[in-house]
């Protein structure tokens, strides 16, 4: 069973090479075999060190040339990932943006300021560029992800909400297309408009029920003209989980308004009771409850409400309206015995906004939101072991064709996990589990002995004529880094 596993596997593998390899359109093979060299390196400190690795047959300025002028099918590459991904784990998906920090760069055009925490962060935030990244996540313990896609993007504000939207609704079309049919969950955390992206996925909801009696047969656009109700078509599928702060206050539906209203006149309330996630003698009966033990919190209760929506302002992204709209979802706590570690004796609770169609599942929600984190484990291992963030790129087409190469290094990784062996050094522990990427990192270039490559021998060449006679260079313009307005 495990060797049917192991060479199904590699089937897998080799498949994925060849459509990583069909992906690149120009300079393709001194692309592919950055990547294998990317894979097989010790240690990655800068481009010129890939080029000393035997698998990358080129010359080092072939490496600058394929990341330069090189070509790479960006519509093609996220489809590739995602029929790469395990189909054996949740449609559960974490999307966040990472800064790639390029404070002293100044020939680099686009460069923003994004915060940057850690070393090397300044006061305000560092020049640079910004990457938002989707993976899809997996519910057992340990650290590994499925890469699929990334965007460059404006950190903060609506800018990177907005981002998050176009990839949700891109990547549910890939998994559909791809026969990937179920409830997909895309989890956020507090940084994302939990408000703009209800909006732009699910609508607002209709609570005083106004339209239902008088626009049920008018179409869309009609409807959201004459009512205001904003309706969203073809998202039945998609749900959002957005944690959102300890001491946020929503409110519930206003009751309904009697008939003649008693003599009084006015429009009817927009927003109902208030419920304050600080303040429990606000909270009510809750509508659904789950309380399970588990062998790293102990005892965990998830609590949830539904109706409750927040009270917007009419600024930014619902500027244009002519009043706010309402954005209905569920509200669920998590409250747990304790924390792995014994970090904290009395863990607060967290809380999180649900927003999709019929009800959420509780257990799928926290196990989901906990797991989470793991993109942030792959975003540290993308920096600190693939090395990127340590090349000195001018522009950022070039980070965008070196960021596409190690999303498609990793899925390498994450395909070959069960082939690979365990080369553990000396004084490391045995691993009892499925090895970690750095782990299946190390036996890989003992794998690609067997996977071969596609990638064509460099032919022989004499060196250049050099820049022509009489040719002066001139300095590279300079790009001063933006900043944003408050």
């Amino acid at each position: 069973m495990a060797s049917t596993r192991s060479s199904e596997a590699i089937d897998r593998l080799r498949e994925f090479r060849a459509g990583w390899y069909d992906c690149l359109t120009s300079r393709k093979d001194a692309l592919f075999e950055l990547t294998d060299a990317v894979l097989s390196a010790p240690m990655i400190t800068s481009l010129p060190y890939l080029s000393l690795e035997p698998v990358f047959r080129r010359s080092w300025g072939s490496l600058y040339d394929g990341l330069a002028a090189g070509r790479i099918d960006d519509d093609r590459v996220p489809e590739l990932l995602v029929a790469a991904g395990p189909r054996d784990w949740p449609l559960t998906f974490a999307i966040d943006a990472s800064t790639h920090p390029r404070p002293y760069a100044e020939t680099s055009p686009g460069r923003e300021w994004h915060h940057l925490s850690g070393p090397g962060g300044m006061d305000g935030g560092v020049p640079g560029w910004a990457w938002q990244h989707v993976t899809q996540l997996n519910l057992d313990h340990d650290s590994w992800v499925a890469p699929m896609d990334a965007v460059r993007v404006a950190t903060g504000g609506p800018a990177q909400t907005l981002a998050a939207v176009g990839q949700i609704r891109a990547l549910a079309g890939r998994l559909r297309a791809a026969g990937r049919a179920g409830r997909k969950l895309f989890v956020h955390d507090a940084g994302y408009d939990l408000a703009v992206l209800a909006y732009e996925l699910h609508g607002e909801a209709d609570v005083n029920g106004e339209h239902t009696a008088h626009c049920t047969d008018l179409p869309a656009d009609t409807h959201h003209r004459l009512c205001g109700v904003h309706t969203v078509s073809g998202n039945d599928d998609i749900e959002l989980l957005v944690r959102i702060r300890n001491d946020r206050l929503l409110y519930r539906d206003p009751p309904p308004r009697e008939p003649g209203n008693a003599g009084r006149a006015g429009r009817p309330r927009r927003h109902g009771e208030p419920f304050s996630c600080a303040r429990p003698d606000t909270h009510g009966k809750p509508d659904h409850q789950l309380t399970l033990h588990d062998e790293l919190y102990g005892q965990v209760t998830v609590t949830a409400w539904d109706g409750l929506h927040p009270k917007l302002d009419k600024k930014d992204h619902f500027a244009h309206r002519a009043e706010t709209p309402i954005l209905s979802g569920t509200v669920i706590c998590v409250q747990v015995e304790r924390l792995p570690g014994g970090r904290r004796a009395t863990p607060k609770p967290m809380w999180l906004f649900w927003s999709g169609q019929g009800i959420p599942d509780l257990e799928r929600c926290w196990r989901s939101y906990l797991r989470r984190f793991d993109i942030e484990h792959y975003l540290k291992f993308l920096k600190s072991v693939l090395g990127w963030t340590h090349m000195a790129l001018r522009h950022p087409e070039q980070a965008m064709r070196w960021t596409w190469t190690l999303l498609a290094a990793y899925t390498q990784l994450l395909l070959a996990r069960h082939h690979a062996q365990d080369q553990r050094y000396p004084w490391e522990r045995r691993h009892h589990r499925r090895l970690s990427p750095g782990r299946v990192r190390r036996d890989f270039p003992r794998l690609l002995i067997t996977l071969g490559t596609p990638a064509t021998p460099p032919k022989s060449s004499t060196a250049g004529p050099g820049r022509p006679k009489g040719r002066t260079s001139t300095p590279a313009p300079r790009h001063p880094a933006l900043k944003k307005s408050a």
